[in-house]
């Protein structure tokens, strides 16, 4: 195995968006956790989180919404990459994004909203040391390069 990624999230509401970004994680052979734990309500549980897994090859996926303080709190408490990827809401015109990009000096998280995206960024996390990760990354965009191909194959046979 590559390394892991350790997903987690701020609440059991995320577990479906969660549950998505494991889909995609498999899809590269990436092995994953999942835990819930908010920075707000239970920083000592997050903190603990990052000690069971201190020495580990591991990426932090953490997927919180509303305002989004666990991606933030969870990269000023570890070494290893955190990538952030909150659940979009329209409730507020989609404006609790800010949260997960505006956040305090000395925090270098990534971020996406999208599940694939995710897994396509941990997976490239671990491809700097994982030549069989990079090979299936780039199986991978050459299947996503061929879609779009046939897309436009098929495109081009349509008669007005």
């Amino acid at each position: 195995m590559a390394g892991k990624a350790v997903i987690i999230m701020g609440s059991e509401r995320d577990l479906e968006f969660a549950k998505e970004i494991a889909k995609h994680l498999k899809g590269f052979g990436l092995d994953f956790v999942l835990r819930v734990a908010s920075a707000h309500k239970t920083p000592e549980k997050v903190l603990e989180i990052l000690r069971e897994h201190e020495g580990e090859k591991v990426v932090y996926i953490t997927v919180a919404g509303r305002s989004n303080a666990l991606s933030a709190f969870v990269d000023a408490n570890t070494t290893r990459p955190v990538i952030a990827c909150p659940p979009y809401s329209e409730k507020f015109a989609g404006a609790d994004i800010f949260s997960s990009l505006r956040v305090p000096s000395g925090v270098g998280s990534v971020v996406t909203i999208e599940p694939e995206g995710a897994a396509i960024a941990a997976a490239k996390i671990f491809a700097l040391e994982d030549k069989r990760m990079e090979e299936r990354i780039k199986a991978y965009q050459k299947a996503r390069k061929e879609e779009i191909e046939e897309a436009d194959k098929s495109i081009r046979r349509m008669k007005g």
